[in-house]
């Protein structure tokens, strides 16, 4: 408690000295840059964790992709898993599989009917000659949009050339299918009314 006293009786005694004696030039901007700096060193901000946390992301993410990319082990994403050197309407998405499973069973349908009728004697040596030659050409066509699925694998134009090329293999299998359907019920027809 001594101390204290000499303290405040140190104060009185020179109170009139204290009241008119002012701080130096430029002492309150000297004080106000230390409050600055002392303020700066203690704080840290989220903005500043949140950027090192994303380029952290961005590096972690940027390396998995080159992994994937130059892995000779990998495939590429677009080849079908059945081939490696087929390119199909099921590597742009999901639904575009299902409707190339769709075509495809309802194409494979078709051939099975034709050579069904083929079996039955209903397809002479030229007919089928003529429809291997049509499958030849639609197999080449879609060699070609196989390409340029490979090259252009999110294009609208090159997607819906393939939906195209199955909906019109499918239409030309049916026809011919359900043309000579109809010529083997008029002929079964003919031989019971004999």
């Amino acid at each position: 408690m001594k101390a204290k006293d000499n303290i405040e009786k140190l104060i009185f005694n020179n109170l009139e000295e204290l009241n008119e004696v002012e701080p130096l030039e430029g002492h309150f901007e000297r004080f106000e840059a230390k409050l600055k700096v002392q303020h700066k060193t203690r704080k840290i901000t989220f903005n500043v964790v949140w950027k090192v946390a994303a380029a952290v992301v961005f590096v972690l993410l940027a390396t998995n992709q080159a992994w994937i990319y130059f892995s000779p082990n990998q495939q590429n994403p677009f080849f079908n898993s059945s081939s490696n050197n087929e390119v199909t309407l099921a590597s742009v998405s999901n639904e575009y599989e299902e409707v190339e499973f769709y075509f495809t069973n309802a194409i494979n349908v078709g051939l099975n009917q034709w050579n069904s009728l083929n079996n039955d004697g209903f397809i002479s040596e030229n007919e089928q000659e003529m429809m291997d030659s049509e499958l030849a050409e639609f197999e080449e066509r879609f060699k070609a949009l196989q390409k340029d699925l490979a090259a252009n694998p999110k294009d609208e134009r090159v997607v819906n050339a393939m939906l195209e090329y199955y909906q019109t293999k499918l239409s030309v299998i049916s026809m011919i299918v359900n043309k000579l359907e109809e010529v083997k019920q008029l002929n079964n027809n003919h031989e019971n009314e004999i």
